[in-house]
């Protein structure tokens, strides 16, 4: 084509904003646009391979591709720019006629041109120059279909006039049609290897499509040819953010920083990065440079909401996302995230409006609910179900990218792989850590795939040698943890995350072993078809709530909570002045993180302390903000501020010999103390709960009848209420509980880890048997 050349057609609507999981940041795309001509003479073709990048997407963003449009024009003679003819009428000469296309379109009067090219192609059917410049007239009048249909026509007149492609793929792109794009951009390739421009929209869309090993590759070969543009370094890091390659996307975004200073985006990103690797003050100076370079950004105020949150500064996580909501455009998963601060700061204003608010949109399948924050604030496990299946569909679907998996021949060792983030210091290491040394080693081999940040602690180091193998994966991608599990032949993977911080739930979507197990930090269903069997008791689930699972049931016997028999007491007898409490009085104590406190329990709470008269509430202070507002939230209810009283955090042998002084636990809903009523148990304090609809809500009842005190479970909040106030009276009748307590509690299933591993054991080995059989997971009672 004579005399084409390309031109920044800026026609394509807004970037649409798509959010990804895990509560990530919306962010938005446009590939690098072709460079703008401000004035062109005949008969020139210009560079048009010349690379000129505009915005870049962020992570945890589909890239809602902005692409810019290539149109080329053939000038002929006596061309005046801006001449007006529409008046005359059109030649009879086809070249004449495209020629006077180009004149109206470069006017910008479209409709004109497109009347001069329908003319052109009228007198000359095979002429492929009109139809190519139409469709870029069709282009600025938006009419994307149109203009699609066109470069169709000049593609099948002149299959190798790569400027076609291109812009074929642009509109498919813009039209949300991104495998056909993706045709286009790779026959590009083949025409123009080295086009640049071609490739990077095709690494876009890659990222779009969560194809992130693509991205890299693509990334890659542009970086190649142009080393000093920033996005693609910058759009490198994301596809690395994405894969869970956390410091070599601080090294990406650094370069890109290195090359454009003044980039939003890219402190933005590189903060997202440091926050994962839990550089919460290089995160913080990042983003803060962000909102300085560009303060009207959401993305940006909400992920500087996120991460004041993380750093438990409550209130000032508020206003970021505040900011972000006055902004103009939505970002998905931002009321989540006002949510979730809201109950960690004990900040209740509004709290209920907010959550009927929730719903609606939940109801209207709208992304705005992590899955562990509505177990946190609803009791109602079909809509858990339903928030987690959304998740699962739209983040982490099946893959098949590993190909089928095969199930390995029977008479060897059945190999567990153990999955987790917290085999370190933390709760649920606490309870697994028997377990796994009590395993049959004769039928059971144990692997450990760690993906947590290095760290050299007690329970780190007692695991490690529990387990036959123990596998640091944290800087391996998903895909790559999967692969490894094939290829050590695990036959049963366990994720002991699910939707928790920190979780790898995407390596499962590739399938990590025939029989894939959710247990034990995540109580709920995972929503996924991947996962095979969910670890319960017919407490926690009773039968007829499977239906709220799209797992199996696995039903053990007792509690379906593991627990250790090894855990330590220390060896001290605290004073009620050093803990803070009071000479006298009934001691009322909840240890359970404070975003389990909603006003409900809190009000319940409040009645029992107004019937108990000098008695006491002693929390845990998770932070000095919840701290503050519970003893607002109580003189508001008529109680005075001192009779709250607050623990601070202390080593786990000491805080178990402290709550001795206590009289009796109250339990949180609908998110019940889980690891936290096991530990009051284990000294001797009674748990009283009351029994929701969920799995989380039914947890401290499994506990209570697998240590044999069913009479601290109650049905409702009434009845809780009246239970606590009994109790706090009846000196004797509590006494009688405690003594119980202390005499079968340690010899109960729920403290015999031996029991337990025997019952999960025979789980096992029932799931495996159905799998070397080709039958599909099914409801298992041990």
């Amino acid at each position: 084509m004579a005399g084409c050349f390309a031109v920044d057609l800026a026609v394509v609507p807004g970037a649409a904003r798509l959010a990804l999981d895990g509560g990530s940041v919306p962010r938005r795309c446009l590939p690098w646009r072709d460079v703008n001509l401000s004035s062109v003479s005949g008969s020139i073709l210009t560079d048009t391979k010349k690379p000129h990048f505009g915005q870049s997407f962020k992570p945890g963003a589909i890239p809602a591709s902005q692409p810019s449009f290539k149109f080329g024009i053939n000038y002929g003679t006596g061309l005046v720019a801006g001449v007006r003819s529409v008046e005359s009428p059109l030649p009879d000469d086809a070249t004449a006629c495209n020629t006077r296309g180009n004149e109206w379109l470069m006017a910008n009067r479209p409709a004109d041109a497109i009347r001069a090219y329908d003319r052109a192609i009228a007198l000359k059917p095979d002429y492929v120059d009109p139809y190519f410049n139409r469709g870029n007239a069709l282009l600025r009048l938006q009419r994307n279909q149109d203009a699609l249909a066109s470069f169709d026509q000049a593609i099948a007149l002149s299959p190798g006039l790569g400027l076609a492609h291109y812009n074929r793929g642009t509109v498919l792109q813009t039209l949300d049609r991104l495998p056909e794009a993706m045709e286009s951009y790779r026959k590009v390739l083949v025409i123009d290897p080295a086009n640049v421009q071609a490739r990077f929209n095709l690494g876009c869309i890659h990222l779009q499509m969560k194809q992130f090993d693509e991205t890299l590759e693509c990334m890659d070969q542009v970086i190649e040819r142009a080393p000093e543009i920033p996005e693609p370094h910058n759009n490198r890091g994301t596809a690395l953010l994405r894969l869970g390659r956390y410091a070599e996307a601080v090294a990406a975004f650094s370069r890109a920083l290195e090359i454009n200073p003044q980039s939003a985006e890219a402190y933005s990103n590189r903060g997202e990065a440091q926050l994962q690797l839990r550089n919460l003050e290089s995160a913080l100076a990042d983003v803060s440079r962000a909102i300085e370079l560009r303060p009207q950004q959401g993305e940006s105020r909400f992920l500087m909401g996120r991460l004041l949150r993380e750093m438990k500064r409550y209130d000032e996580a508020l206003q970021q996302f505040y900011l972000a909501q006055r902004l103009p455009a939505p970002l998905a998963m931002l009321q989540s995230e006002i949510v979730t601060a809201k109950v960690h700061g004990c900040i209740w204003q509004n709290l209920e409006e907010e959550l009927l608010q929730l719903q609606q949109d939940i109801r209207a399948r709208q992304p705005v609910l992590e899955p562990f924050s509505a177990l946190s604030v609803f009791d109602q496990p079909a809509l858990h179900k339903e928030i987690a299946s959304r998740l699962v569909e739209r983040d982490m679907p099946g893959s098949a990218a590993l190909g089928a998996i095969p199930v390995r021949a029977r008479g060897e060792k059945i190999r567990i792989g153990y999955y987790s983030a917290d085999f370190r210091n933390h709760p649920s290491a606490y309870l697994i850590a028997e377990l796994i040394e009590v395993h049959d080693r004769e039928r059971f081999e144990l692997f450990a795939f760690s993906v947590s940040p290095q760290v050299h602690d007690s329970m780190r180091e007692r695991l490690v040698v529990a387990f036959d193998h123990f596998l640091d994966v944290r800087e391996r991608t998903d895909l790559d943890i999967a692969q490894l599990s094939r290829e050590l032949g695990i036959d049963i993977a366990v994720d002991l995350m699910g939707f928790t911080q920190a979780t790898r739930l995407r390596c499962f979507s590739y399938r990590c072993a025939p029989v894939q197990v959710s247990y034990l930090a995540y109580p709920g269903t995972i929503g996924a078809s991947y996962m095979d069997y969910v670890i319960a008791d017919k407490v926690v689930i009773p039968p007829h709530a499977q239906a709220d699972f799209t797992e199996k049931v696995v039903y053990l016997p007792h509690s379906y909570q593991v627990n250790d028999s090894q855990r330590k007491v220390a060896d001290r007898t605290f004073s009620r002045d050093e803990l803070g409490l009071p000479a006298t009085g009934f001691v009322f104590c909840c240890f359970n993180n404070n975003f389990k406190i909603l006003p409900p329990t809190f009000d319940g709470w409040m009645r029992i302390l107004h019937a108990v008269e000098g008695s006491v509430l002693w929390l845990l202070e998770d932070n000095p903000i919840a701290a503050r507002n519970l003893r607002r939230e109580a003189q508001a209810r008529g109680i005075s501020a001192d009779r709250l009283v607050f623990a601070s955090r202390v080593p786990m042998d000491q805080h178990l010999a402290r709550q001795r002084m206590a009289d009796l636990f109250l339990d949180t809903l609908p998110y019940n103390a889980h690891t936290t009523a096991s530990d009051a148990l284990w000294v001797g304090l009674p748990v009283l709960t009351c029994s929701g609809q969920s799995f989380a809500s039914r947890v401290a009842a499994s506990l209570l009848h697998a240590v044999g005190l069913p009479e601290l479970v109650t049905q409702t909040q009434s009845a809780f209420e009246a239970r606590a106030i009994e109790l706090a009276r009846d000196v004797v009748q509590l006494r009688s509980i405690r003594d119980k307590l202390e005499e079968q509690g340690p010899q109960s299933p729920l403290f015999n880890a031996r029991l337990f591993a025997r019952h999960i054991e025979s789980a096992y080995t029932t799931m495996v048997e159905r799998a070397h059989q080709g039958l599909p997971p099914d409801v298992i009672e041990v």
